[in-house]
Parts: structure tokens; sequence; C-alpha cells
């Protein structure tokens, strides 16, 4: 992560992902999205991990 890679909040990430809220904290469950960064009592993840799972979803999408 560096200065130019914000950090998210988990109603910024489900948008990013355009999933619903409740879905993006089962997908951290999960192991789909990495844990949070702690920062303090907030949970916060980097734009470029949330990014980075909708990249892995494609590279697993099989050729039409």
């Amino acid at each position: 992560m560096n200065i130019t890679d914000p950090l998210l909040t988990a109603r910024e990430g489900a948008a990013e992902l355009q999933i619903s809220e409740p879905t993006f904290w089962r997908w951290v469950k999960q192991g789909i999205v990495p844990k949070a960064v702690k920062l303090g009592g907030m949970s916060r993840w980097p734009r470029s991990e949330v990014l980075a799972v909708i990249e892995q979803a494609k590279a697993q999408r099989t050729p039409a």
C-alpha cells in the first residue's frame, strides 16, 4: 500500500464490488476479500486489494 492507495470503509468497498455491505462482510469472513487494516477501532481496506478481488474473479473465468 502507498499514499496513492486510499483506504476504503466496508460501505465503500462494497460499492466498488457492487455488492451489499452484508455480502462484503461475508466475503471477508470467507476469505474472498482480505482482512481489514485496523486503525484503532476502524476497519479499512486498501482500494488496490478490493480491486484485486475483481481481477482474481476475472482470471478465474473460463473462456467462452
